[in-house]
């Protein structure tokens, strides 16, 4: 068959399972061939051989089975820059982005901020950050050895060389581990960002679509999704300068209970910041 009528077999397959299942089938056929979405569209009319037939069936069968096409290819474009990802790391979502674009909006011409991306996974945010911040000091951890090894990649090949990587939860790969390390000063921060984990453990989306193959620990905290959000907000003020920014991703419907978080936590001037959606997707404040 022609690669026009194998995107549309398989397009059929996908629709009762993806929102983009055009898509989906035209990254996995690229992908299969080794080629890149534009050669498919140049192309339209040539016949595939059996190898490459049996490839793309392959990959496809995967795709019908729920698996996400990020975990398929082993990549996510996030930010423009292009993502190893794995079964150990989740897959980077665009309404992350925002926080992106918040944090350069609010720091434009800022130059020696130190930064601290609390469990960055594949360590979209470090990254961005740091590939549009070069001067920035950026510290990111992860309590996943096997998710670091995944950013640590990324960073290696986006040759990004301002971000230091610790294994930890949250903010305990910073504390002092030692007597010897007792006189040494606890390490301040400009930012602290992080995409937490705020799915209540109960949801049952946890067990549909793609999410059933990411680290449950990157997706669900607690009864109502914000343990971790909780703790993060306590925690923050021992490692952020006097005028330093929070800034945590939420769920669309956490609004109220992430300002009230932060009003119990004395954060000032909080701010919230909606996606394209116009759902509210970040909450920031400043210590005072």
């Amino acid at each position: 068959m022609q690669i026009i009528q194998h995107l549309k077999n398989a397009t059929q397959q996908l629709e009762s399972l993806s929102d983009s299942a055009r898509l989906d089938a035209e990254v996995l056929l690229a992908y299969s061939l080794n080629k890149n979405r534009t050669w498919l569209i140049t192309w339209p009319e040539k016949e595939l051989n059996k190898d490459e037939e049996e490839s793309f069936n392959r990959l496809l069968k995967r795709r019908v089975n729920g698996e996400p096409i990020a975990h398929i290819i082993g990549s996510r474009e996030f930010w423009s820059l292009d993502l190893n990802v794995s079964k150990d790391t989740l897959i980077p979502r665009p309404e992350t982005e925002l926080m992106i674009e918040e944090i350069l909006n609010l720091y434009p011409q800022t130059s020696g901020i130190n930064c601290l991306d609390l469990g960055t996974g594949s360590g979209a945010i470090a990254l961005a950050l740091a590939s549009e911040r070069p001067d920035w000091k950026i510290t990111a951890t992860d309590i996943s050895e096997a998710a670091l090894e995944i950013a640590k990649q990324n960073a290696l090949q986006l040759k990004l060389n301002n971000i230091n990587f610790l294994n930890g939860s949250w903010f305990e790969p910073l504390l002092v581990q030692s007597p010897e390390q007792a006189s040494r000063q606890v390490q301040l921060f400009d930012i602290i960002a992080s995409n937490p984990p705020y799915i209540p453990r109960t949801d049952p989306h946890l067990s549909q679509g793609d999410v059933r193959f990411e680290p449950i620990t990157a997706l669900a905290s607690g009864e109502d999704g914000l343990d971790d959000i909780r703790l993060i907000c306590q925690q923050a003020h021992k490692y952020m300068k006097s005028g330093a920014l929070l800034i945590i991703e939420h769920g669309f419907d956490q609004k109220a209970q992430l300002h009230d978080i932060f009003m119990a936590s004395a954060y000032k001037n909080i701010r919230q910041f909606d996606d394209l959606s116009k759902q509210a997707r970040l909450t920031c404040g400043i210590k005072a």
